[in-house]
C-alpha cells in the first residue's frame, strides 16, 4: 500500500493520519515543531484497534521524501515553508483555505486572479497538485465515513490539472470512506472555497454538483 506523507499535523492532518492508517496506508507525518512533539499522536494512532498501517513522525523534508503521495495541510501563510524538492514529480494533495485574518491579505486572492490550489501548484511546479479535504470539518473525517455504495454517501470535491493524479486521489478518498465530485481544473477550486454553498454541508455527489454550480465569486456576491 502507498505511503502517505503528511506535512502539517493540525486538525485535518491528524485526522487524515488516523483514517489513512485505518485504511491500510503507512503514514509519515510532520509538523513545524519537530517530530518529538508528535509522540502523543503517534501513540494514539498506534493504539487504534482499527489501524492497518503504520505511522512515523518526521521532519517536513523527511515526510515529503518518504511519501509516495504527500498531503500539504499547513496554514496558507506557511505555504512557502513546504519543501519543494522532496515533492518533485509526486501527487500532492492541497487542503488549504484562505483566511485573511490568519494568513494576512494576499493580493492575488483578494483580486480573485488565482486560487489557493494554483498557488500551491506554483510553489511546487513539478508536483501534481490536487485540491481536496478543504470543505469538510476535521472531525467529520472520522465520524461521517461510510462504505462505498452507501446511498447518499458523503462526497468531497476534488480539483486538479492532471487526470491521473485526480484518479488516484479519488480512489484514496473512496478507501477513506467518501465519494468524490470532480469540479475540474485547479482554477475551478474557488467553487468550494469558504463562503460557497458547498463549503461545510454534508452533501452527496449530486448535491455537491448543484452547490458548486451555484457558487459565486466574492465580487459577484
Amino acid at each position: 500500500m502507498t505511503t502517505i506523507g503528511i506535512i502539517g499535523a493540525g486538525l485535518i492532518g491528524s485526522q487524515l493520519a488516523r483514517i489513512s492508517t485505518d485504511a491500510g496506508y503507512d503514514v509519515v507525518i510532520a509538523n513545524s515543531r519537530g517530530p518529538e512533539t508528535l509522540a502523543e499522536l503517534v501513540a494514539e494512532v498506534e493504539a487504534r484497534d482499527t489501524r492497518q498501517g503504520s505511522i512515523t513522525a518526521a521532519t517536513a523534508a523527511e515526510a515529503g521524501a518518504a511519501g509516495e503521495v504527500v498531503v500539504v495541510t499547513v496554514p496558507l501563510k506557511n505555504l512557502g515553508d513546504v519543501p519543494v524538492e522532496p515533492l518533485a514529480g509526486k501527487v500532492v494533495i492541497d487542503t488549504d483555505n484562505y483566511y485573511p485574518e490568519r494568513d494576512g491579505h494576499i493580493a492575488e486572492l483578494d483580486a480573485e486572479t488565482t486560487t489557493t490550489a494554483e498557488m500551491a501548484q506554483a510553489h511546487l511546479p513539478t508536483s501534481k497538485v490536487v485540491k481536496a479535504f478543504n470543505h469538510i470539518y476535521a472531525e467529520h473525517l472520522t465520524t461521517k465515513r461510510s462504505p462505498s455504495g452507501t446511498p447518499h454517501r458523503r462526497a468531497l470535491v476534488i480539483a486538479g490539472d492532471d487526470a491521473d493524479a485526480k484518479a488516484w486521489v479519488a480512489d484514496y478518498i473512496d478507501r477513506l470512506g467518501f465519494d468524490t465530485y470532480d469540479v475540474g481544473p485547479l482554477a475551478e477550486g474557488w467553487r468550494i472555497q469558504r463562503d460557497t454553498p458547498g463549503y461545510g454541508p454534508e452533501y452527496d455527489v449530486e448535491q455537491l454538483r448543484q452547490a458548486t454550480a451555484e457558487a459565486k465569486r466574492y465580487r459577484d456576491m
